[in-house]
């Protein structure tokens, strides 16, 4: 159901760009934004095509391999892994949007780099055949370097807002060209230093209707990708990145461990009981995350090639495993940073760096125990909007 040869290759791919981004981590926090020459590297390897639809020359990986290599590039750098995911989750629209329009914007011999906030922060006032887009947006990850800039924005009639038949605010994704967006130099923060999620805004941009998107209610093409919830495979993006922080952590704590003879004993830190039993639970909490995590988006997967629509059964687990994912990686990192002792304070040391990575990381909203406040409900039984599950 997927150009199989190119999405297994993408692991393979990820797998060598490791080396590289390693060998850039500095550069790339200290920039506060992946260098440029990286994120054209990344986009022309095709990162960021890995959602868009394959009839328009997009890779169209199943959901199961876009988690893998975003997981996978975030061994070698969480920012940059962090922006390859909201680029090729933001190209998702692309599976929405008519076809010329979808050509236009996502070319397949130049792949363009897309950024996108899909929280409604914007107001989008009808004017002839598209909206005067207005509004302020945090975390917009990746848009330094992003040729289009993706904000989410209820649409305002007479003033007011437009409801949905649930009562839900209709809200399109709208599209401004990266010389219409404002950069505001916010992202001064302790982790994920080189994303660049600096706030953004636009005034009185004009966006044809076309260059829009409803998620919720815009059909799509009608493809096993495409019947994801979009915000279940932002979710997923999330806590691929929080699991590949939580391995090179646990790599990196073993890569010394044998070396290092803490104070006061003459046994290696890898010869200590406590070391052992905590590098143990990591490895225990960062397995059963990944395993838990495959397998509620495999059955989906399944569900989804089958013909159906994703159910509320499926898309409930998802959310659930993509959170377990994230707060599970965040307590692998806490141990390996707890264990590695004065070692993993300083700034040459990559503990430090997926310390801070994992907690910034997991304060996504994707991620966040909000989540399970919904999917508590859903457990329990009771009447949940689940539109935006």
């Amino acid at each position: 159901m997927t150009n199989e040869n190119t999405a297994i290759s993408l692991v393979d791919v990820a797998e060598s760009w490791k080396p590289k981004l390693r060998s850039r981590n500095d550069e790339i926090e200290k920039g506060g934004q992946l260098p440029k020459d990286l994120a054209d590297a990344l986009a022309a390897d095709r990162f960021h095509s890995m959602m868009i639809p394959e009839v328009y020359g997009g890779v169209e990986a199943d959901a199961m391999t876009c988690i893998k290599t975003i997981e996978t590039l975030a061994q070698g750098d969480a920012s940059a892994a962090w922006c390859v995911m909201i680029g090729a989750t933001t190209a998702m629209v692309s599976g929405y949007i008519p076809e010329d329009t979808a050509r236009e914007l996502f070319p397949s011999d130049t792949p363009s780099i897309h950024a996108g906030v899909f929280a409604p922060m914007g107001k989008a006032i009808p004017d002839g055949n598209g909206y005067r887009v207005t509004g302020r947006w945090q975390w917009g990850s990746g848009s330094p370097n992003a040729e289009y800039v993706w904000g989410g924005s209820v649409v305002i009639k007479d003033g007011k807002p437009v409801a949905l038949p649930n009562g839900i605010p209709l809200s399109r994704m709208m599209m401004f060209r990266r010389e219409e967006v404002e950069l505001l130099g916010t992202w001064d923060v302790s982790g994920l230093c080189g994303t660049g999620s600096t706030d953004f805004s636009v005034e009185n941009v004009y966006t044809a209707h076309e260059h829009s998107v409803d998620l919720v209610c815009d059909k799509p093409l009608d493809r096993p990708l495409y019947k994801f919830p979009v915000f279940g495979l932002l979710a997923t993006g999330v806590s691929a990145v929080c699991l590949g922080i939580a391995q090179a952590a646990i790599d990196e704590l073993i890569s010394f461990a044998d070396a290092k003879r803490p104070q006061g004993t003459r046994k290696s830190l890898a010869n200590r009981v406590d070391a052992q039993v905590a590098v143990s639970r990591a490895e225990m909490e960062l397995r059963s995350a990944q395993a838990w995590l495959m397998e509620t988006v495999h059955a989906a997967w399944e569900e989804a090639c089958a013909g159906d629509p994703i159910s509320v059964k499926h898309r409930q687990d998802i959310r659930m495993a993509a959170v377990n994912a994230a707060q599970s990686s965040a307590s692998a990192v806490n141990r390996m940073y707890e264990i590695g002792g004065g070692t993993s304070v300083y700034k040459r040391s990559p503990l430090q760096r997926h310390f801070r990575d994992i907690h910034v990381a997991n304060r996504h909203m994707m991620v966040g125990n909000s989540v399970l406040e919904q999917t508590g409900r859903l457990l329990f039984g009771l009447d949940t909007e689940s539109t935006m599950l």
